[in-house]
């Protein structure tokens, strides 16, 4: 099964904290190095040019370029890791999901390209994605 690899997966698992985690954290932390420790041996996920993106910005603005730029060869060199691309349309219809569900454009975003691709479950520390009844979030 393909599942959705949502933004926050990435910065949970790549930002340094600047103090002591809580052990709430720390359990966050360490799930998302779970999930991409399982991406890294071959599991199958989908993320778009949108999530990407936003994990490769905020990425550069706490660790630098070269994090960055090592994470962005890493991704684009995993054959496991589908890119999917965004269009207006696809905006124009997350706009809806968005205000309907009470979440994020980005989120409205994942779901709606997971529709679109079969895919039923998303990696995501995101609580929002509870709201949308046709996406289930997962860690595991």
């Amino acid at each position: 099964m393909v599942r959705f690899l949502d933004s926050s997966v990435f910065l949970h698992a790549y930002l340094k904290p600047r103090r002591k985690l809580t052990l709430e954290e720390e359990q966050v932390k360490n799930a998302a190095s779970r999930i991409l420790q399982r991406v890294e041996g071959g599991e199958e996920v989908a993320s778009s040019v949108v999530h990407l993106s936003e994990a490769v910005n905020i990425i550069e603005a706490r660790l630098g370029l070269e994090k960055t730029l090592e994470l962005l060869e890493n991704t684009l060199a995993s054959e496991n890791i589908s890119i999917l691309t965004v269009k207006r349309r696809n905006y124009e219809e997350a706009l809806a999901i968005a205000s309907r569900y009470n979440v994020s454009p980005n989120d409205a975003i994942a779901a709606l390209l997971s529709k679109d691709n079969n895919i039923t479950e998303v990696y995501s520390f995101d609580k929002h994605f509870e709201n949308i009844p046709f996406i289930k979030r997962t860690l595991k």
